[in-house]
């Protein structure tokens, strides 16, 4: 008679050291050791299937006859074995979830832009309708390669969408791949909302001794703060570095290619040594709105500063969270400073140039002390001086503004 109490011994004392190819072979083993009746009591006390067990009695006799190779050291199954992704099983599903998911897509579908509105189970039974064999964990797993993820709604409308809301995300992304193939800067920039200065609230938690939580004002009152802090940004798409200019004053264009400016001597200008343009993703309102005629004022001083042909394409309203800068940095700066409160300006400065991630993301900042005055007023002679060339498409977001003369070159 087997004693299977001997055998669930022998297995606890084992199963923590195995891996799959151990498992499947000490349960062999073990099971041809008691001869009739092994197989059917080891997986009894073990868990493991007959049919496992059966392989790995396969595995030890091949081996022993020289009638199989021994595995690689690190492999529990010989190359090619394990059960085959689904994709390749059954290579039309993907063309029937890209089918079934199609109608309710959002954004661009040729981008990294993909989302899906259906749940997982809803496209399985879809799919399963059309003949496939497959659950929604399957599902998810052919999303997730295909580039798709869930979202929620997000209260980022400013008004209805654009026709040509999508061909104008391809404008960008092929504008912008085809500057960072020539080795040219490419930037994403934005205005991250201010922020009061002082011992106020901020939203989300950290980690503090129990029962002593960090104390701030109960009410967030302006004229209880001790300024007001305007985070500017600029993003290197292509290094995935970050800068912040933080404003004291007001958001004007002046201030937001300020920040520009000091991006392009602090870090651009040594990054990209043959620059010859430089080309702006940005939003459509705000201090760099596609219709400011400071802004572009601004960027013509800057063009003929440093002799950069400034390419600038805007993402139509109420799209701008598809912004990289929105993702790639000012979520991190966010989640870097959650729950603590921003007590002046030196801790912004800090926090923010403390936000790291695990791709490698780096960020400068500096403190900008300049007064923009608002409501600066731009001529008709002097917006007919900007040398400006409109794209073919939509010369209303896509447009390059070209030096007037040669950069002067300080000696």
């Amino acid at each position: 008679m087997i004693d299977e109490r001997a055998i669930a011994v022998r297995w606890e004392a084992m199963r923590a050291t195995l891996d799959e190819r151990g498992r499947r072979r000490w349960c062999a083993a073990e099971a041809r050791s008691h001869g009739r009746g092994g197989i059917a009591a080891v997986a009894r006390v073990t868990g493991v299937s007959r049919r496992t067990i059966d392989r790995g009695l396969v595995e030890l006799e091949s081996e022993q006859a020289g009638a199989l190779e021994p595995l690689a050291a690190g492999r529990v199954r010989q190359p090619g074995g394990g059960r085959k992704r689904l994709s390749e099983s059954d290579p039309k599903v993907v063309e029937d979830l890209e089918r079934l998911v199609d109608p309710a897509t959002r954004g661009d579908p040729e981008r990294p832009l993909r989302w899906t509105s259906k749940s997982a189970s809803k496209l399985a039974q879809g799919l399963r309708e059309l003949g496939h064999e497959l659950v929604d964990r399957s599902v998810l797993r052919l999303l997730d390669r295909a580039g798709y993820s869930m979202q929620q709604n997000v209260k980022t409308r400013e008004g209805a969408d654009h026709p040509d809301r999508d061909a104008q995300f391809q404008y960008i992304n092929d504008t912008a791949a085809r500057a960072i193939a020539a080795e040219q800067p490419v930037i994403s920039v934005d205005t991250k909302h201010r922020e009061l200065v002082g011992e106020f609230k901020n939203g989300g938690r950290e980690w503090a001794p129990k029962g002593k939580p960090v104390e701030v004002n109960t009410y967030d009152f302006r004229s209880h703060a001790d300024g007001v802090a305007i985070p500017y940004g600029v993003y290197d798409l292509a290094r995935n570095e970050g800068w912040v200019s933080v404003g004291i004053s007001r958001d004007t264009a002046a201030f937001a290619v300020s920040s520009i400016a000091s991006w392009w001597e602090q870090l651009g200008k040594a990054a990209y040594p043959r620059a010859q343009s430089l080309t702006i993703t940005a939003d459509s309102g705000g201090s760099n709105s596609a219709r400011g005629r400071l802004w572009k004022v601004e960027l013509q001083k800057l063009s003929d500063r440093t002799g950069l042909e400034i390419v600038v394409c805007h993402f139509p309203r109420g799209t701008s969270k598809w912004n990289k800068i929105e993702h790639r940095l000012f979520s991190f700066i966010s989640h870097n400073w959650r729950g603590k409160p921003l007590i002046d300006y030196a801790t912004i400065i800090n926090l923010i140039a403390g936000t790291t991630t695990s791709t490698g993301l780096k960020v400068y900042a500096r403190l900008d002390e300049t007064e923009y005055p608002k409501g600066v007023a731009v001529s008709d002679a002097e917006i007919a001086k900007v040398n400006l060339d409109r794209h073919h498409f939509h010369g209303d977001w896509n447009y390059t503004i070209r030096p007037r003369t040669a950069p002067v070159i300080k000696s």
